[in-house]
């Protein structure tokens, strides 16, 4: 790939020569969507061969106004995966901003949007996410402790550790530095469209490396989970923590599934896999952890990150602060 010139800057022959190439990459991502991992911009492809194709891949350029946008994120709040279940709020507001770049990137060429995207604002959806109690916690601790299952050992790394779903899923023994006491976090686990099937709708199992460089961390094990993971002392080295084995691995939905029966039989809420690293992240800061070190745990990029999206206030930390305000001795 050559160096990038600004559109402004580009010749005739070099707009063309961007229009036709950009049309080839599109047209192959419309079919058969992206599955290369190693592509930083391959998410971003499928969020838009997902989501925005689809719904606005034919909506004219003249109709495309704010109203429309903001049914379209609604749509996506409300509903809007392969699955019928609503997105989050951090995917929708990646698709929204894809949706402004490209209509920004078509402003080069004269080609107007009605749309002011100033003016859509989403809701904080991140306060939807359930953050359980220290009961509810309590409760659920006391289940996946009830046995050395290794799929509850996996929840329990998410709720006391607050590894990702496809961390969890792609973790293995190796990963597991008894003598220092350190988990490794080297590898994600997730599900991809196949660009090999017929029609670019089947999906694969891929383990890669995080995005991020700061995802590649190092987490202190906590003395109990410690003796948990013992239980893999028989089992290779090179054994998925999930399995025991190393020619079997529990992909992140299917554990998503075995985590939603442990709360029937918990005879609990359902909540999202991800609540359980976002509960992870408030009870730090209610025993005191520098919000520094709890970002690296968590493999943020900066401290906003986890100010922001991960640290939520319970209802059991308002009364205590409101119990505060009596004046009376």
């Amino acid at each position: 790939m050559g160096k990038y010139i600004p559109p402004e800057q580009m010749t005739v022959e070099q707009i063309r020569a961007s229009i036709d190439e950009r049309f080839r990459a599109w047209n192959q991502i419309a079919q058969h969507g992206c599955s290369d991992p190693g592509w930083p911009d391959g998410v971003n492809m499928n969020l838009v061969r997902n989501h925005i194709l689809p719904q606005l891949g034919s909506v004219k350029a003249g109709q495309m106004t704010t109203a429309v946008v903001e049914a379209f994120v609604q749509d996506k709040l409300s509903g809007g995966n392969l699955r019928g279940e609503a997105l989050s709020g951090k995917t929708v507001k990646d698709i929204l901003t894809l949706l402004k770049e490209i209509c920004r990137y078509a402003s080069y060429w004269d080609v107007e949007f009605p749309c002011h995207f100033e003016l859509i604002r989403l809701k904080n959806c991140d306060s939807q996410i359930h953050i359980l109690e220290r009961q509810e916690q309590r409760k659920l601790e006391k289940f996946l402790m009830s046995d050395e299952s290794l799929t509850k050992t996996g929840v329990l790394l998410s709720l006391y550790m607050g590894l990702r779903l496809g961390e969890v899923c792609a973790l293995k023994k190796e990963n597991i530095i008894n003598k220092e006491e350190l988990l490794r976090v080297r590898f994600t686990m997730q599900r991809i469209q196949d660009v090999k099937m017929s029609g670019g709708r089947k999906t694969k199992i891929i383990v890669t490396e995080p995005k991020s460089s700061c995802s590649r961390r190092d987490i202190p094990i906590p003395f109990f989970l410690q003796e948990r993971l013992k239980t893999l002392e028989k089992s290779p080295e090179n054994a998925y923590v999930l399995t025991g084995t190393a020619d079997k691995f529990i992909e992140p939905r299917t554990m998503e599934n075995i985590f939603k029966r442990y709360l029937r039989e918990c005879r609990m809420n359902e909540i999202n896999y991800h609540a359980l690293r976002h509960t992870f992240a408030t009870r730090c800061i209610e025993e005191g952890f520098d919000i520094k070190s709890l970002s690296e745990i968590l493999g943020h990029a900066n401290v906003n990150i986890t100010l922001n999206r991960y640290v939520h206030s319970s209802m059991e930390q308002k009364r205590k602060h409101m119990d505060r305000l009596c004046v009376s001795p």
